[in-house]
This record gives structure tokens, C-alpha cells and sequence, in this order.
């Protein structure tokens, strides 16, 4: 296995990326939603293992000061072999000159984040429009 990085999303099989996101269960995302977040995102990062979509991450960013990355998703069948690390080190090395990056980390995920140089947040705050996912994430 021999991964490879992408910046570009222009040759993407969406249908792919819908395949990843299901594979770690999230089942809302459809094509045509993927395809959207990841237009209107500044920096993404795809991994390849030769043609096929190993995993991906995104984030969005003012520029300058703030930054967030949503998304870093990798096939169940590619997890643990380095791929969601060399996606993070990617995007953060793309977004090196801004002076905050936040994240939102799946429950459980939250070690692997650490890692990374991550650190829990003392004032971070959130809604969220889905009762569900807000009795996941928030206090």
C-alpha cells in the first residue's frame, strides 16, 4: 500500500467519499451534501491508496486568524495504518500560518487528536440543530 496526498478535488468520485462516510456510520451524507462541503471548503486533503479514496479531511479558514477542520474520515478497512495522521499533518502544514485551528472530534477519536497537538478547548461552545447529535456533543 503506498498512500498518496491530493489537494484537489476535481476528479473526486463522490460516490466513494459517500462510501468512507457510511463505512464509520455516517449515513446522512449523500452525494450531493459531500460534494457541497467539500466546494465550500478552503483545504482539503484526499488520500489515496493508487486510484482508491482511503480517506479525506477538510477545513475552512478566514486566512488569517481562525481556522476548523471537519471531516477527517478514513475507511474502516484503512483504519490505524498512519493515513488519518498524514491527513492531519497535511492540512495543518496547509494552514501553518494561522494562529488558531479548531476541531470538533468525534467521541473516542479524542486521544488520536491529542496526538496531533490538539488540546480540549476552556471556552468552546456549540448548537446544534439535531437533538440527537447535541445530546452527543454537548454538556
Amino acid at each position: 500500500m503506498k498512500i498518496s496526498l491530493s489537494n484537489c478535488i476535481e476528479n473526486v468520485e463522490w460516490s466513494r467519499m459517500k462510501e468512507i462516510y457510511h463505512s464509520v456510520g455516517w449515513e446522512s451524507h449523500n452525494e450531493e451534501k459531500i460534494k457541497k462541503v467539500f466546494q465550500s471548503s478552503n483545504v482539503v486533503v484526499i488520500a489515496y491508496d493508487e486510484d482508491n479514496i482511503a480517506g479525506f479531511g477538510r477545513a475552512l479558514s478566514d486566512g488569517v486568524f481562525n481556522a476548523a477542520i471537519y471531516d477527517v474520515v478514513i475507511d474502516k478497512d484503512y483504519q490505524n495504518k498512519g493515513i488519518g495522521q498524514q491527513i492531519i499533518e497535511s492540512l495543518l502544514a496547509q494552514l501553518k500560518n494561522i494562529s488558531c485551528v479548531h476541531l470538533v472530534s468525534t467521541a473516542g477519536n479524542e486521544e488520536f487528536y491529542r496526538k496531533a497537538g490538539f488540546r480540549k478547548m476552556k471556552t468552546g461552545m456549540a448548537r446544534y440543530l439535531n437533538p440527537s447529535l447535541a445530546e452527543e456533543y454537548l454538556q
